[in-house]
């Protein structure tokens, strides 16, 4: 027998970039993500049409500065827009839009894709630029809370199919994120308080600190105050970046942290059509995991009191009707199937400490739904 042994590692860097006004003439942020070459890269945008309606100057903005900066870079034909929010991943016409794109003005691995948006739309316009030439780099503008301190950061996209969330994807690395805090103006109340879920989330499985300083700032969050969310999505977004470097970044293991509440989560957004946001989906998947830890003995009824109440006062529902739903408990199947590995839960021993356990019990998951909808309605954990 003969055999051949191969190895090699791949080093990957990129920066998130804090700014307000990306695309002013006088900013010369964006411009500087390509330093002067002779080979002038191109550039091809993807807008989320939600950001283009809130902007409507922006397209003409990206124009106005890619004159200014030509020699820098070339914006390559017509932006193209797609719609924002998770249906734009359930329908793959808009993944062949942006590949059509990417094909008709000769978009190559010296080239970039411009993805400006929400979670969604960087899902799906990071799958494109990933798979068209095997790999398209990709610079990331977020422009949302979500997608500021969580999933843009990260190295994650995907779409919808077969009825299964994030079923297509790839690990596709950025080559930097910018998170404009002037897109965060336009934001109606129900975007804005989504990614303060997951800011929640990152506080109670990693960091103390970081869930006081959200219960300390609760009125200021709720009362849209631009600095306290910029300091909230620095910090997660820290958090997001640190995990991601010093733990499993593509995933080969079973262990994924940072989908705390995440399984039900997934589930209930499917089950509401997707008229649940996913923030709101995974505050109530938050909700449901802390409430089964208490009923386990792992977390105290203080602590539960404690999230929930801040939950509440964040303007998250606790209880969902589609709790009831018979099809919820698939959602576990359906996130060890996502794993492809041991069903792997992160559970809360107390807040700021995550640890996992690789089987939930059904009883105690209804008997969990049954208290969050007794404190729901009557505010109290007693009968």
């Amino acid at each position: 027998m003969r055999s051949i042994n191969q190895s090699f590692s791949v080093t990957y860097q990129y920066t998130v970039t804090f700014t307000k006004g990306i695309f002013h003439v006088d900013n010369p942020l964006f411009a500087a993500l390509f330093p002067k070459s002779p080979l002038i890269p191109k550039l091809l945008v993807v807008l989320d049409q939600g950001v283009a309606a809130a902007h409507p100057d922006l397209v003409a903005q990206i124009a106005q500065y890619g004159e200014k900066y030509q020699k820098q870079f070339k914006i390559a034909g017509p932006v193209v827009t797609i719609p924002g929010g998770e249906q734009c991943k359930n329908d793959q016409m808009h993944l062949e839009r942006i590949l059509a794109a990417i094909n008709e003005h000769n978009i190559d691995r010296h080239s970039y894709v411009i993805i400006i948006g929400g979670g969604a739309v960087l899902d799906v316009a990071g799958y494109a630029a990933s798979i068209g030439h095997r790999g398209i780099r990709q610079v990331r503008i977020p422009t949302t809370v979500l997608a500021q301190n969580d999933s843009g950061v990260g190295v994650k996209n995907g779409v919808n199919a077969f009825g299964k969330k994030n079923f297509l994807g790839s690990f596709s690395p950025p080559v930097a994120v910018v998170n404009d805090q002037s897109f965060l103006t336009t934001l109606d109340i129900r975007d804005w308080r989504s990614g303060i879920a997951e800011a929640i989330k990152v506080g109670l499985i990693k960091d103390r600190a970081l869930f006081d300083f959200i219960k300390q700032s609760v009125t200021q969050l709720v009362q849209r105050d631009a600095e306290t969310m910029d300091k909230l999505i620095h910090q997660c977004a820290e958090l997001h970046v640190q995990h991601i470097a010093s733990g499993d970044p593509f995933e080969q293991g079973s262990s994924r942290p940072l989908d705390f509440g995440h399984w039900a989560a997934h589930k209930l957004e499917q089950l509401s059509n997707y008229q649940l946001r996913h923030g709101e989906a995974v505050a109530l998947g938050i909700a449901l995991d802390c409430t089964y830890s208490y009923l386990i003995d792992k977390l105290s009824e203080e602590n539960l009191i404690d999230i929930l109440c801040l939950l509440r006062e964040i303007g998250f529902d606790l209880y969902t009707d589609l709790f009831e739903e018979d099809t919820l408990l698939q959602g576990l199947k359906e996130f060890q199937e996502h794993l492809g590995g041991e069903l792997t839960i992160t559970l809360l021993d107390d807040i700021g400490c995550g640890t996992e356990v690789h089987h939930m019990d059904t009883e105690i998951i209804r008997k969990s739904i049954k208290l969050l909808y007794r404190y729901h309605h009557h505010n109290s954990l007693s009968a």
